[in-house]
């Protein structure tokens, strides 16, 4: 498995584990509960890259961001029976940017770090 997509997965979970953490709920079926429609999103969003052998870590996060969201929003709504209040989606679109986003910056912070030492 590649690197990126654990860290993809793995930044879902800190997504979705705020998310717990700002409403409520931190057992871990809450938090699984919240999880598992992102990171079936972040999957579909692997195959995507993977399949059309999408290079670049920030083409990929791109990808994976805007996938985990649609298909994460798309459960969601499913399972809720209707669609999330657009301050919910908001603040979805903008954690989940950051997490997914967070750690190739901080990636880059840290190769910039080593090769200027």
């Amino acid at each position: 498995m590649r690197p990126a997509i654990l860290l993809d997965i793995v930044a879902v979970f800190v997504f979705a584990f705020l998310a717990r953490v700002a409403h409520g709920g931190l057992d871990i079926g809450a938090i699984l509960g919240t999880f598992w429609p992102w990171a079936v999103g972040v999957l579909v969003g692997w195959a995507i890259i993977l399949g059309a052998k999408v290079a670049g870590k920030w083409r990929q996060g791109t990808i994976a961001w805007l996938s985990s969201l649609i298909v994460g929003m798309i459960i969601w709504s499913l399972m809720e029976g209707r669609i999330g209040h657009i301050s919910f989606i908001i603040v979805a679109t903008i954690m989940s940017a950051v997490c997914i986003y967070g750690w190739r910056l901080f990636d880059r912070a840290n190769k910039a770090t080593r090769t200027s030492a």
